[in-house]
């Protein structure tokens, strides 16, 4: 049988192998192991189902470690090597999920995981226990069932992904992405192949002038107004920005959103007293090709013109994180092999799209330099919604496509 063919057939052969039920099992498990991280609560966090994760690895026979990214926010990391040189393949996913809000909302609890009507429902199902439980079922059935693979798999299950990122942070910081030549990030996209990840700017304008009595308005000095020519004057650049750039083919447009103005900065606001500081927050969603740092200064710049002729009021802006856009080529070999792994799961040609907002794959790619695809079970627009659900057979394919797709990784 010729080389490609025989590749072809212990995709298929290991691709089928992924039990279905099992899958669905695991993420059950999963979603019934609350990881809402609330700050203060210092038991709200990764911590429990992090220990089930590890403790079911290694029952699976799994090398695992974990690796404590914050106090109590322990990333797990389970390596399997075949013995032979060859690709290395990082597979991740996150454990925290966001809170499940009002629970008298939700048709369903949150935290049962329950099937109904061929959907997992939970807080998480979509985003993303339901790929994070694809992914380890079909890298463990690669392991059982593959053979002749040449190379490494490296499961990560990293905390932190709603929040600042610092797992995936401190995953690269430790050097646990060196050696390694592409990664799948299994969030929740349809199963469609993303090569494109929108980047992120979070960026505070503060407007500093001085406190005065709502009667006396001339004894101090206003920011306000300062504040509100600032965030007309955003429109016009986010106008200029998308002209230059136009629609990107899998993102579409950059956006330039004031999100929360607030006037006191701190403390509680009084209709008698005009406040002595005002802050504008800006979430600045970009597309490849834009300069991070030339927006970061167009940024000052607009907020020091809208400061400038008001006596006694000063601006400065302040990054707040910097999260870079990523774009993967399609000759990437991790790329092919998942696109061959969608052709032979689902019979069809893949579907490409690009991810809206940033994952842990960001990071992979922008300080690890791994080629990233970004591909799961789930509608984008599901997760952190009331009766967040995946499709029982979307989860399952996601499994098989990415037992498939680490076939062909690992088969050179």
């Amino acid at each position: 049988m010729p080389e490609r063919a025989a590749v072809d057939e212990q995709a298929r052969r290991v691709a089928a192998a992924v039990d279905a039920a099992q899958v669905v099992e695991l993420a059950r498990r999963l979603i019934r192991i609350p990881s809402v991280v609330r700050p203060g609560d210092p038991r709200a966090n990764e911590a429990q189902v992090a220990a089930f994760l590890a403790e079911e690895l290694e029952r699976r026979g799994w090398t695992v470690s974990v690796q404590e990214a914050a106090p109590g926010r322990p990333n797990v990391v389970a390596d399997w090597d075949t013995g032979e040189p060859g690709f290395g393949l990082i597979v991740e996913g996150h454990t925290d999920v966001v809170t499940e809000g009002d629970r008298s909302a939700w048709s369903y609890d949150p935290f049962a995981g329950e099937v109904v009507g061929g959907r997992l429902y939970g807080r998480g199902a979509c985003d993303m226990k339901g790929g994070l439980a694809a992914a380890v079922v079909a890298v463990d059935t690669v392991r059982r069932a593959g053979h002749g693979l040449r190379g490494r798999v490296r499961l990560a299950a990293l905390v932190d992904e709603e929040g600042m990122m610092e797992g995936v942070k401190a995953f690269v910081r430790a050097g646990l992405a060196d050696g390694f030549h592409g990664a799948v990030v299994c969030e929740p996209e349809q199963n469609e192949v993303c090569l494109a990840q929108k980047g992120a700017l979070r960026v505070l304008a503060v407007f500093r002038g001085r406190q005065a009595h709502g009667a006396m308005p001339y004894a101090g000095s206003n920011p306000l107004p300062a504040a509100a020519r600032f965030v007309l004057a955003l429109s016009e650049l986010q106008a200029a920005e998308q002209l230059r750039t136009g629609a990107h083919p899998l993102l579409g447009l950059p956006w330039i959103t004031p999100t929360t103005i607030r006037a006191p900065a701190h403390g509680d606001a009084q209709f008698n007293v005009m406040a002595g500081e005002a802050q504008v927050t800006v979430d600045l969603r970009t597309v490849p090709g834009q300069n991070h740092g030339a927006l970061l200064q167009a940024l000052q710049d607009l907020a020091e013109r809208a400061a400038a002729g008001q006596e006694g009021v000063e601006a400065l802006t302040e990054l707040v994180e910097d999260r870079p856009w990523t774009e993967t080529p399609r000759e990437a070999p991790v790329v092919r092999a998942v696109e061959r792994a969608v052709r032979l799961v689902t019979g069809r040609e893949p579907r490409y799209g690009g991810v809206p907002g940033c994952t842990d794959g960001t990071f992979l790619w922008a300080w690890a330099g791994l080629p990233v695809v970004v591909l799961g079970p789930g509608k984008r627009e599901i997760p952190h919604q009331v009766d967040e659900y995946v499709d029982v057979d979307e989860l399952v394919e996601a499994a098989r496509i990415y037992a498939a797709a680490v076939v062909y990784a690992l088969s050179g």
